[in-house]
C-alpha cells in the first residue's frame, strides 16, 4: 500500500504498488532511526506527482516502508505547490496541519516548488520543518531523511527530470500514469511565475522517454498521459522548430505494437498543427483530447497577457478539431478579472463558451502574483468583481455542459473502469477517451455487473447524466 498523496484517486483496493525493476539492487536499511516508516503528500500538478513518486521509490529502494497513515509515519513528506497564492496558502496549511497530528518522534521533510521560492517564509513560520529539499533537488531525499540534524537542499536546480535507473514507485491506480517528458517554460505569459519557480525548458531525451514508456506498459500500464508545462515546446531548446520533436516521439511511440491510451496534456492552440490532428485521427490510441490554455478570448486581454494567439486563431482551431476529429474533447481554463478587465470584454468571454461550448473548462480568478509582469499592470480588478465574474461564469458554464452531456445519452461508449465509487459500492465508477482523471467528470456506472476486472476497458451505453458526470450501464 502507498502513502497517502492529496488530490489523488485510488480502486477500491487503495492505490496499488507497482512492482520496482528487477535491476534496483540490494536493498539498504536506514542508518540512523529505530523507525523507517514512510508517508507523502503531494500537493500541486501530476509533475509533482512524478517527483514523489521518485522520492518514493528512492526511500523504498533504501529500505524504508510505507505508513499506511500519517500518525504512524516515523518521517513524513510534504511536496509543495508555490504557483498561486492560494497554492502557497494550501501547502502551508498541510505543513500546519502535519506538524499538529504527527507524533512527536516524526520527522518532517518539505520539499517542492514552494520551497524553491518561499523557503525563508517556511522556516520562519514553521521551525518545526526538521529538512528542506529543493524543486530540483529530488535525488536528495534520502540524504534529508537520513539526516541527523535540520538541514537543507535548494540547490540552482529548479525541476527535476528522471534520468538513468533512477527508481520510481507509481502512486497512480494500476491502470494510467503520468509520463514527464519536459520542465519549465519557455513563454513569458504576464500572469505566469512557472518560468521563474522552474526555470528554463528541459526537455527529456528521447531514448529516456522511451525506456519508461515501455517499463509502464510491460507493467500494465493502459492509459499514459504525457505531461509538461507545454508539450508542443518539447525539444524546442535544443533547436527542433515547430511539433517536429514532439511528432516524432509520439510516432516511435505509436510504433509501438501494444494496446494502450495516449492522451497529451498540455497544447496551446498557436501549437496544434495540421500534422497533429492527421496524427490523431490516424491511430486510435491517441485520446480525442486536448488540453488547450486559452485563458480569454477578448484580443485586447490576450495581448495584455502576452498570449501569442488571438480570437480568430483560437475559433479557428476549434472550428477544426471539430470538423477533423468529431468525438474530440477540448479541455480549457480562463481566467477572469485580470488587469484591465471591462465588463464588454467579460461579456465577449461569456458569449463565447456559449457559442463555441468546450467539454471541460477551469475557471480561475487572476492572481496578483509578485514577481509577474501583471503585479504591475495598471486597473487591478477588486476582489469582489473577480468572484462576482467568476460566478456567472461557472453557471454558464454548468447549463453549456448539461446541454453537451444531454446529448451523450443513449450512446455506447469504451470506457476504463477505475473501482467502486468512494461513497458506495453500489455504484461504479470509470472514465471515457475524453475525460482525464482528477480533473475531468467521470462515467458513473449503476450497473457492472458484467465487469470482471478494474482497470480494463468496457463498452458502456449511458442512460442519464449527473452535474458533471455520465451515467450508464455495462453492456
Amino acid at each position: 500500500m502507498l502513502p497517502i498523496l492529496k488530490n489523488q484517486k485510488s480502486d477500491d483496493k487503495g492505490a496499488p504498488v507497482v512492482p520496482a525493476r528487477e535491476n534496483e539492487g540490494a536493498s539498504h536499511p536506514p542508518l540512523h532511526f529505530d523507525g523507517n516508516k514512510i508517508n507523502f503528500i503531494s500537493l500541486g500538478c501530476p509533475r509533482n506527482l512524478v517527483d514523489s513518486e521518485v522520492m518514493l521509490g528512492i526511500l523504498l529502494k533504501a529500505g524504508y516502508e510505507v505508513a499506511p497513515t500519517l500518525e504512524e509515519a516515523d518521517y513524513i513528506v510534504i511536496n509543495t505547490c508555490g504557483f498561486l497564492e492560494a497554492s502557497r496558502q494550501e501547502s502551508m496549511d498541510t505543513v500546519q496541519d502535519v506538524l499538529a497530528h504527527r507524533k512527536k518522534t516524526a520527522k518532517l521533510i518539505v520539499t517542492g516548488c514552494m520551497v524553491q521560492t518561499h523557503s525563508d517564509a517556511l522556516k520562519g513560520t514553521f521551525p518545526g520543518i526538521d529538512y528542506l529539499l529543493g524543486s530540483g533537488d529530488v535525488e536528495g531525499i534520502l540524504q534529508a531523511v537520513q539526516s541527523t540534524q535540520k538541514g537543507q537542499i535548494v540547490s540552482s536546480a529548479k525541476s527535476y527530470l528522471e534520468a538513468g535507473e533512477v527508481p520510481r514507485r507509481l502512486s497512480t491506480p494500476k491502470h494510467y500514469a503520468y509520463l514527464k517528458i519536459a520542465e519549465g517554460c519557455r513563454k513569458r505569459c504576464a500572469y505566469c511565475i512557472i518560468p521563474t519557480i522552474k526555470g528554463p525548458l528541459k526537455s527529456k531525451g528521447k531514448e529516456q522517454i522511451m525506456k519508461e514508456f515501455n517499463l509502464l506498459l510491460n507493467q500494465g500500464v493502459q492509459e499514459i498521459i504525457l505531461i509538461a508545462q507545454d508539450l508542443g515546446d518539447y525539444g524546442k531548446e535544443t533547436g527542433s522548430k515547430n511539433l517536429a520533436a514532439l511528432l516524432d516521439l509520439l510516432k516511435t511511440m505509436l510504433s509501438v505494437d501494444k494496446p494502450f491510451w495516449l492522451r497529451l496534456l498540455y497544447l496551446y492552440p498557436d501549437e496544434i498543427t495540421d500534422e497533429l490532428i492527421a496524427l490523431m485521427k490516424s491511430d486510435a490510441r491517441i485520446c480525442p483530447y486536448l488540453d488547450m490554455p486559452i485563458q480569454h478570448i477578448n484580443n485586447q486581454m490576450l495581448k495584455s497577457m502576452r498570449r501569442m494567439t488571438s480570437k480568430e486563431d483560437i475559433i479557428a482551431i476549434i472550428t477544426k478539431l471539430r470538423r477533423e476529429i468529431p468525438d474530440v474533447s477540448i479541455r480549457t481554463s480562463l481566467i477572469v478579472g485580470f488587469p484591465g478587465e471591462t465588463d464588454e470584454q467579460f461579456e465577449e468571454l461569456v458569449q463565447f463558451i456559449q457559442d463555441y461550448p468546450l467539454d471541460n473548462v477551469g475557471i480561475f480568478k487572476f492572481s496578483r502574483e509578485p514577481g509577474s509582469a501583471a503585479y504591475d499592470m495598471a486597473n487591478q480588478v477588486s476582489d469582489e468583481v473577480k468572484e462576482k465574474r467568476y460566478h456567472r461564469l461557472m453557471q454558464v458554464q454548468k447549463k453549456v455542459i448539461k446541454k453537451h452531456l444531454k446529448k451523450m445519452v443513449g450512446k455506447k461508449i469504451p470506457v476504463m473502469v477505475e473501482g467502486y465509487h468512494p461513497e458506495t459500492q453500489l455504484l461504479m465508477v470509470g472514465r471515457h477517451r475524453g475525460q482525464c482523471p482528477d480533473i475531468d467528470g467521470q462515467v458513473l456506472i449503476n450497473d457492472g455487473r458484467k465487469v470482471k476486472s478494474f482497470g480494463q476497458i468496457y463498452t458502456v451505453e449511458i442512460t442519464d447524466f449527473s452535474d458533471y458526470d455520465l451515467v450508464g450501464r455495462v453492456l
